[in-house]
């Protein structure tokens, strides 16, 4: 999928490893989070912008395959990703999951959960509004646009897990925020954050 020359090119976030803090600020004082991280770093015009965007509108999907097999590999050797339990992929409002034909970030949870021990559950949070994209809006309009547009169903399966809740690309974080608030209302839950690439 990716030749070596390419993977080499790529801008590795590496924030399980190291520089966490770098990418914690994007939620400090929003959303209680136990750990998050980042496969790549996102660079507007850049290789991982490329790879995404084929992944999406391309119906590339081995990507994803491909990124979550190379993510969870190096999740599944560090601590504090052991403890995780339940792997749940943002949604997609059926529309949104009719127009594509798929989500794309499934099969890069799929394979996280597989390379952690973890179960993939991807009927528990559900996209309740159809919301136009929003790459160009700012970080409020994004807030006012995803919130409340989350809902949950059969949540007695994350009452006391640990949960990693996987993105594409995490920008304002105001999808997630969203998602994240939806969820900690579940007794004992704790959720962790993971994506393919996100902007410091």
């Amino acid at each position: 999928m990716l030749c070596t020359r390419c993977r080499h090119k790529l801008p590795l976030g590496n924030f399980h490893k190291v520089n966490a803090k770098k990418i914690e600020k994007v939620f400090y004082g929003r959303a209680k989070i136990e750990n998050i991280t980042s496969l790549f770093v996102f660079e507007k015009e850049g290789l991982v912008q490329n790879l995404i965007h084929n992944l999406k509108y391309r119906g590339q999907e081995e990507i994803g395959f491909e990124l979550g097999n190379w993510l969870g590999e190096e999740l599944s050797q560090i601590p504090a990703y052991q403890s995780i339990d339940i792997v749940i992929p943002v949604p997609l409002h059926r529309i949104r999951l009719r127009e594509r034909g798929f989500n794309q970030v499934e099969k890069f949870g799929q394979e996280i959960a597989k390379k952690i021990e973890a179960e993939y559950i991807d009927f528990v949070l559900k996209k309740n509004s159809y919301n136009k994209k929003q790459s160009k809006h700012g970080r409020f309009t994004r807030w006012i646009n995803t919130s409340e547009t989350f809902g949950t169903e059969n949540e007695s399966l994350l009452v006391d897990k640990h949960i990693l809740i996987v993105d594409d690309i995490v920008t304002t974080g105001a999808t997630l925020e969203a998602c994240i608030h939806e969820l900690k209302s579940i007794s004992g839950i704790k959720i962790s954050i993971a994506s393919m690439a996100m902007t410091i």
